[in-house]
């Protein structure tokens, strides 16, 4: 078991580095901060390399920290763990994991969920953890689209990317090799030529695309679906989020008799 105190150490400046798309590509590695998110990478047997903990964590998560060999435990000072946290009030613990080579898809089945340059964090965030909630096989990160690993998105998606397939891609190759597995591809879309959510027929095998917060789903890939869906509106707001619209129609989609 090492021991970290002063915050000049430079394992220290390496773990921070994780924080930064640049530093997990360089060392092959993501930073995960809170109990919660620690645990539910252990219990999915994410490749765990370093398990870091202050004094209130070893009080407090004993009987969890003496699950790891001493080689992989890291204790560190308060101080040292306000260094390279991202939040207000630094975590107990964190936990630094392996980072996968990219994903290849395990086989066509399901539902998923493709993301089009959706931007903000919270919201990539959100849908994840509902389309876990609501039984979707995984989620195709497309262009644009916000970094799975960065730190916002982790909390947010509560570690529910634990348990589906995440894959980052070109969504225009993903929806021609989802139709020729017999998926059907739905977009997202307000106007005349689609079709009110409530409409939409039960599917086994099925795609939904949700695009940026202030642009929607970009043409090109509307032009790709079987069908444009919508959801209609009854006050004067002239949308929805875009995390909500995406619960609504997975919801929508994995409840169909």
């Amino acid at each position: 078991m090492k021991e970290i105190i002063s915050i000049k150490n430079e394992q220290l400046k390496k773990w921070k580095k994780l924080q930064t798309k640049k530093g997990r590509l360089l060392y092959k590695e993501y930073f995960l901060e809170g109990f919660h998110l620690v645990e539910e990478a252990y219990k999915t047997k994410q490749k765990i390399k370093i398990i870091l903990y202050t004094k209130r964590g070893q009080t407090k998560l004993l009987n969890f920290l003496n699950q790891f060999d001493d080689q992989k435990k890291v204790f560190v000072s308060d101080e040292a763990m306000k260094s390279i946290s991202t939040l207000s009030t630094p975590p107990k613990i964190a936990a630094t994991v392996k980072l996968e080579e990219e994903i290849s898809l395990k086989s066509f089945f399901g539902k998923w969920l493709f993301l089009d340059n959706v931007q903000d964090p919270l919201n990539v965030g959100t849908m994840i953890r509902t389309a876990d909630a609501a039984g979707f096989a995984g989620i195709i990160f497309g262009k644009g689209t916000v970094n799975p690993y960065q730190a916002k998105v982790l909390r947010a998606m509560q570690g529910s990317n634990f348990h589906l397939q995440i894959i980052k891609g070109n969504l225009k190759e993903w929806i021609v090799k989802f139709k020729k597995q017999k998926f059907w591809v739905y977009g997202t879309q307000v106007n005349k030529e689609a079709i009110s959510f409530l409409n939409l027929k039960k599917m086994a095998n099925c795609a939904l695309i949700v695009g940026n917060e202030g642009q929607g789903v970009s043409r090109e890939l509307l032009k790709m679906t079987d069908q444009n869906v919508y959801i209609p509106t009854f006050g004067k707001a002239e949308s929805l989020n875009v995390s909500i619209a995406a619960g609504i129609l997975m919801y929508q989609i994995s409840t169909l008799q």
